[in-house]
């Protein structure tokens, strides 16, 4: 038995930089048609100039496979001008609460509606989505939770703005989503997958520790109807995260999950499993498709039901990355 995938995305993607973007971009290249790069690089991206060397970066990384790398601006307040000169070169501006997660120190202080609006204004004046790491400073739990009430005064205050709400982890957030035409989402195979228990519930598993951090099984309930089903305004995004073995198994364990490598694995698994296998190519690439209105290069992914297992690593060089459920045997692998 296989299953056909057209042109799949990853609308949420860490690809890093320097030896570990050489490193992870082509395992994405390999199995995905494109993909939303995040900017919380060092230095984080704000410039054209950052803009256009960190997209040849990618390109050189991946070589000659097919794949879009899809860019994006770290939000900060620029011009009007600037941004109606590089709009075509970018896809959404990524909006990071200071300090919430990796390489976000820069982020904006204030989440006030009055402090945000001249940026939003424009971007909406310009159809410019807006992407945003939904969380606040509070226990972790509880995090995403506390940030919705932002996203609605958004939705709320710019109806013309596109809102996506990244990697969700709440019922909350999926109710959220329905209320409000201007209000997307992307759904993370790990959150689609594990819970809390998984993380801390025994011992304790770095490899699972990411930031939003997973929540509870009625979480999971939710994220699961609204992926399965295809729901016309989620998309996949693996908001897969890499890095380094030594800095993951150590008293300090960086938040990020590695899966790009073994997504379209899991996620098969798992649509077949619920018996929804119909609405794979949706959730993978359909509706990012309409939500974004782009038309990504062709690249069909085949992929057949036989037993494959999950690499217990990558290496290369001196980098080590252990993907999530490392050595679990699926019942779907990739062709070759």
């Amino acid at each position: 038995m296989n299953i056909i995938l057209n042109s799949p995305l990853d609308m949420h993607l860490h690809l890093r930089d320097d030896d570990m973007l050489k490193f992870v971009a082509p395992l994405s290249a390999n199995n995905f048609s494109g993909a939303v790069v995040m900017p919380n690089i060092v230095p984080s991206i704000t410039t054209k100039q950052e803009l256009y060397d960190y997209k040849k970066r990618i390109q050189e990384a991946i070589g000659d496979r097919i794949f879009e790398p899809y860019m994006t601006l770290f939000f900060k307040n620029y011009s009007k001008d600037f941004l109606q000169e590089i709009k075509k070169d970018i896809i959404a501006i990524k909006l990071y609460p200071a300090g919430i997660t990796t390489n976000s120190e820069d982020g904006v202080k204030d989440i006030d509606i009055e402090h945000l609006k001249p940026m939003l204004e424009i971007m909406s004046e310009l159809e410019i989505p807006l992407s945003v790491h939904g969380e606040t400073n509070d226990m972790v739990m509880n995090r995403e939770l506390e940030f919705l009430p932002v996203y609605e005064e958004i939705a709320k205050n710019f109806p013309k703005l596109k809102i996506i709400m990244e990697h969700i982890t709440t019922k909350e957030a999926g109710i959220l989503l329905d209320k409000y035409d201007n209000l997307f989402a992307t759904i993370t195979v790990h959150h689609l997958l594990i819970t809390i228990d998984d993380v801390i519930g025994g011992m304790l598993n770095p490899h699972l520790f990411c930031k939003p951090i997973a929540k509870t099984k009625r979480d999971q309930k939710m994220l699961l109807k609204l992926a399965l089903n295809a729901h016309p305004k989620v998309m996949f995004g693996s908001d897969s995260a890499p890095h380094d073995r030594r800095k993951k198994e150590s008293s300090s364990s960086s938040a990020g999950i590695f899966s790009a490598s073994i997504a379209l694995e899991l996620l098969t698994q798992l649509f077949d499993d619920y018996g929804k296998l119909d609405n794979l190519q949706a959730f993978v690439s359909n509706n990012a498709q309409n939500i974004y209105k782009i038309n990504p290069p062709k690249k069909v992914i085949t992929l057949k039901k036989e037993e494959f297992t999950i690499p217990s690593s990558y290496k290369d060089n001196n980098l080590e990355l252990v993907p999530m459920f490392a050595d679990k045997k699926l019942s779907w692998s990739i062709v070759k």
